[in-house]
């Protein structure tokens, strides 16, 4: 084969090479197409029936798996959590063909002895990541602090950078420290620069049994409410729905890199069974009619 022919197959080589990964950046999430739920807190004082009640309707829904935002159990106690899981997985059992991975919350997690069985309970390390299509999901553990710890910081690190094609990306753990910090527009906190150095579209935790969402520097933050935690203390000092106190659960769809949120309130005796997009919610609250959400799009029929 002469130079001229090598020169020719090399360069339709590297332009194919080019073209190859130009492609697979350009259909990156493109092949996303699923739904999934998540689910906020139980323990807190938890209600009565509400926690089975949220499950009715995920079943409902048929998602591809079910997370949670911590807080699964009541906890108080190593000699306690026994059975609480014990009680916990005769519902799980009802569910379990949605694959469900649960967030470590302080009620779960508290002692050495906590941590050990929530592992074996769940199947799952205190913190993991798992990819669904081209999604990525990162899980953090900050059940015994307020803040992320260095080694937690560390994990994300290391799980985004190996999943940076992935598209879009999730990060859930308990506590919302990063409530003070984006409200008054502070980027400078270390999980904000991982997240938008790795292209992380969502931060999502619970923990304070109300329902938040602040949009802030390319990241969207939220704070999913209670799934049966305890209300009653917040509703006797006078918040209510336009305070993201009631109870729910967010119904996510992903179709290639766009995500969509409805956040589902119960209905009946715990609620009205509002429907509302989860970006009509800011950090002012509602920006919809919350008698009846609908009235937004000012149906005609």
């Amino acid at each position: 084969m002469n130079r001229l022919n090598r020169n020719w197959i090399a360069g339709l080589l590297a332009v194919a090479l080019f073209a190859g990964a130009m492609a697979v950046r350009a259909t990156a999430g493109e092949d996303n197409d699923f739904h999934f739920s998540i689910i906020g807190d139980r323990a807190g004082s938890p209600a009565a029936q509400v926690y089975g009640r949220v499950w009715r309707e995920v079943d409902m829904l048929h998602p591809a798996f079910v997370i949670n935002v911590g807080d699964t159990i009541q906890g108080g106690g190593d000699a306690k959590i026994e059975e609480q899981w014990k009680e916990i997985k005769t519902l799980f059992n009802r569910y379990r063909q949605y694959p469900l991975y649960l967030v470590p919350g302080n009620h779960d997690v508290f002692s050495e002895a906590s941590e050990k069985t929530f592992v074996r309970e769940t199947g799952r390390a205190v913190h993991y990541g798992f990819d669904y299509q081209n999604a990525h999901i990162t899980v953090l553990d900050n059940s015994r602090g307020m803040e992320l710890s260095d080694a937690e910081l560390q994990f994300l690190e290391s799980d985004l950078a190996q999943h940076q094609a992935q598209h879009p990306k999730f990060i859930f753990f308990h506590k919302p420290f990063w409530i003070p910090l984006v409200r008054v527009g502070s980027g400078e906190f270390a999980l904000h620069k991982l997240a938008r150095k790795y292209g992380v579209d969502y931060v999502v935790s619970g923990h304070g049994h109300t329902f938040m969402r602040l949009p802030f520097d390319g990241v969207v933050y939220m704070e999913v409410g209670s799934s049966g935690g305890g209300v009653e203390k917040k509703i006797e000092r006078g918040a209510g729905f336009n305070d993201g106190v009631f109870f729910h659960h967010v119904w996510v769809y992903v179709k290639g890199g766009r995500v969509s949120m409805t956040v589902k309130e119960l209905d009946g005796q715990r609620g009205q069974g509002r429907m509302f997009r989860a970006e009509d919610w800011d950090e002012r609250g509602p920006h919809f009619d919350t008698g009846d959400p609908a009235n937004t799009d000012k149906p005609t029929t």
